[in-house]
């Protein structure tokens, strides 16, 4: 912003305002009477968004900040943009010229008009918005879903912006229009309308008007979450060519290699968070392609809503590498390349290139990785994520989700403390990237839990795949199993539990305590092994975390039945709380959603100014999220806190983060002396992560005339 009004100080007479709220800055800049109407200032630029997640000053590049900067003016005007202010001209820049003095003025000012013209529709969505007199500027604003407020643009900003009759003309505030969009959707939901359509539904607003969206779904996070992401995104994915209206994000396919670096300058401004997918395993619905898309879209808009990420500052991205679907390739509609997926080295040189380009135009990114095929997701994670802020959230954030659920649940059992993990034997079924993350992160708290050996510690764990019990004497794929050998090698085979034994021989014989299951087969937690689970345990713990719905390992229903309603449950996507037919007690049905990790995760190592993401900073995260259940919520069985509360967990398992970056040493400066300053309770870093996050309310565009009389030289 700084470089903005410099170069516009050396380019043309201005007026100029900022106002700052909740972070923001918005500038009104005013040219001179010449070009506007003196009263009614009708020439200005504005921006609605600032960086709000990285004021530190300590990092000011004045060279980055002339790269990335405003890029609104060019070095030099033409020629004949002198400053008419001493002549005696129109005041508004919309009236024709009058007499033959004003239309000789008129045509000396012409060339600067059409280049501002011009320059004002180079982008529709900027930084910098440059609304001139000879645009239709109200039509461009309404039909700029960044910007435009619908009826909740206040008198003043109809008449300054060019509105005024163009929008219904009684005035709603942001509050009252989420209410409005909102009971539409209770509407649709009480009509046992397909959330599929509800999705459709707030897609479209968010193509209108996205901060009453976020509004909307911040209001609502507990309702909308499933129908913004997992399960409804599957179904949203399956289809997202015959959806696809408006693009979003990014695409970078193989035939963008050695032009990729070039290719992020086509988006606009900063980016603090990247959403990358190459289609390979949408949830559990296997190689979508480019449709994956609508997975990035739909996390980031979790880490909006949740985490406060501000939206102009998030990127969602597809890498396209092809697709081995049969489907889709057969499919005239599909939006990606036709072709079968890469392999190989090729496929990593379009991952090595896409991460270079992203660090080189945005150094303090983070990426994460969702959505990726299991034989390259462990490869990749463990290429970047020594040398890049990144991490792989099938792969961490869902491990660190469930560590939470587990601390959660020992609460619910009554333990004193968390190193009681230790006494709990672990049932995995499935051995992907998904559950061998789980278990690795489990196996380390169980080791550090105190007491227990790293090989002691690998003999809680019963790691299955679609061949049954995993043993030493299995034959494992390398490098795709890589992740599997430690516990392999652990688990010796006998005679009661040999290689390849049936699940519910594992469970009747080991006599575990938790049965967790990321195999995405649907119903493979039988009636049988629910049953002996409950019988071996006065509270089992069950937890069928495969997405989306429909392929989950068991449902609230079969668990609660099986045990009487004494499990303790958590599931990947939602379900009712369940009654047992028995006893008529009531389980809860807690969801292991990544969404208490990821948002606060990533807001953490981006305010913290870390380098990288360490395995402590998620186990930090797990440990704020079970810190958080209160009292009540333990005697009702939630293994998680109130999903509803998600802004106020993410600024905790962001406070948590910051302070473990700040022992790594990887903190910047001004973060560390709020620490060094602070009480036990972390009341100073709370409150910087706080006002850090972004609100979605509607921020002024214009001002009174009495509010802008300061200068370029005053700001």
């Amino acid at each position: 912003m700084r470089a903005f009004l410099r170069l516009a100080k050396k380019t043309t007479t201005t007026t100029t305002t900022t106002a700052r709220k909740g972070g923001d800055v918005v500038v009104a800049l005013f040219f001179s009477p010449r070009f506007s109407s003196s009263s009614s200032s009708r020439l200005c630029a504005f921006t609605s968004s600032a960086t709000t997640l990285d004021d530190d000053d300590d990092d000011d590049d004045p060279k980055r900040e002339e790269v990335d900067g405003f890029s609104v003016f060019p070095q030099e005007l033409p020629s004949n943009a002198r400053d008419p202010s001493k002549d005696d001209f129109i005041n508004d820049a919309t009236s024709p010229p009058r007499t033959r003095e004003q239309q000789l003025e008129y045509s000396k000012h012409e060339s600067l008009r059409d280049w501002l013209g011009r320059q004002s529709r180079k982008r529709s969505v900027d930084e910098i918005v440059v609304l001139t007199g000879n645009i239709h500027r109200g039509s461009e604003i309404l039909h700029n879903a960044v910007y435009n407020k619908g009826t909740g643009f206040n008198h003043s900003e109809r008449e300054r912006l060019g509105v005024r009759g163009l929008v219904p003309p009684r005035y709603f505030s942001i509050k009252e229009q989420a209410e409005k969009v909102w009971q539409q959707q209770v509407a649709m939901r009480e009509s046992n309308a397909a959330k599929i359509g509800r999705w459709r539904h707030l897609q479209a607003l968010k193509d209108r008007n996205e901060t009453l969206f976020y509004r909307l779904l911040q209001d609502h996070v507990e309702e909308l979450a499933p129908v913004i992401y997992t399960p409804t995104v599957g179904e949203a994915c399956l289809n997202y060519s015959r959806f696809f209206r408006r693009a979003r994000g990014m695409y970078f396919t193989k035939d963008d290699v050695g032009h990729m670096h070039s290719m992020t300058y086509n988006w606009r401004g900063d980016v603090k968070i990247v959403v990358v997918t190459d289609g390979s395993r949408v949830l559990g619905l296997g190689d979508l392609g480019a449709h994956g898309m609508g997975i990035s879209i739909g996390k980031l808009d979790l880490y909006v809503a949740g985490g406060g990420f501000d939206p102009q500052e998030v990127l969602p991205v597809c890498l396209d590498v092809g697709t081995n679907n049969k489907s889709l390739l057969n499919d005239k509609w599909y939006v990606g390349l036709n072709s079968q997926r890469l392999e190989g080295g090729d496929y990593y040189r379009v991952i090595d290139e896409f991460m270079r380009a992203i660090r080189h135009r945005w150094p303090k990114a983070l990426i994460q990785f969702e959505d990726f095929q299991t034989k390259h997701a462990l490869e990749i994670l463990t290429n970047y994520r020594n040398d890049y802020l990144c991490f792989n959230d099938d792969i961490q954030g869902t491990a660190a989700v469930v560590l939470a659920g587990g601390y959660g649940a020992l609460k619910v059992l009554g333990a004193k403390d968390r190193s009681e993990i230790r006494n709990q034997k672990f049932v995995m079924c499935g051995a992907g990237s998904a559950g061998m993350g789980i278990v690795s992160m489990l196996h380390k708290a169980v080791m550090k839990s105190g007491g227990l050996s790293e090989e002691e510690a690998y003999d809680n764990f019963f790691i299955m795949d679609n061949n049954g019990l995993i043993t030493n004497e299995r034959e494992l794929e390398f490098p795709r199993e890589a992740a599997v050998e430690p516990f392999a090698k652990a688990r010796k085979a006998t005679k009661e539990l040999p290689d390849g034994a049936s699940l519910l021989d594992v469970v009747t014989k080991s006599k575990c305590t938790a049965l967790l299951g990321a195999s995405t087969v649907k119903g493979l937690f039988t009636e049988d092994v629910l049953r002996q689970m409950g019988e071996q345990n006065e509270r089992p713990i069950i937890f069928p975390l495969s997405n989306p719905t429909s392929n989950a390992e068991c449902t609230s229903e079969d668990a609660a039945k099986a045990t009487d309603g004494r499990a303790i449950f958590s599931s990947g996507s939602p379900f009712e709380d369940a009654k047992s037919g028995v006893s008529g007690r009531v389980m809860r049905a807690n969801q292991g959603n990544n969404l208490y990790i990821f948002p606060g995760l990533g807001l953490g190592a981006v305010l913290s100014g870390a380098k990288t993401i360490s395995e402590e900073m998620l186990v930090s995260s797990a440990k704020a999220i079970a810190d958080m259940l209160t009292e009540d919520q333990i005697r009702k069985g939630c293994v998680f806190p109130m999903i509803k509360e998600i802004r106020n967990i993410s600024a905790r398992v962001a406070v948590r983060v910051i302070k473990q970056a700040a022992q790594e040493g990887q903190a910047k400066r001004s973060v560390v002396k709020i620490i060094e300053s602070d009480d036990e309770h972390d009341t100073k870093l709370f409150k910087y992560v706080k006002r850090a996050q972004y609100v979605p309310e509607y921020r002024p565009t214009v001002f009174p005339v009495e509010e802008i009389r300061k200068t370029v030289d005053d700001y």
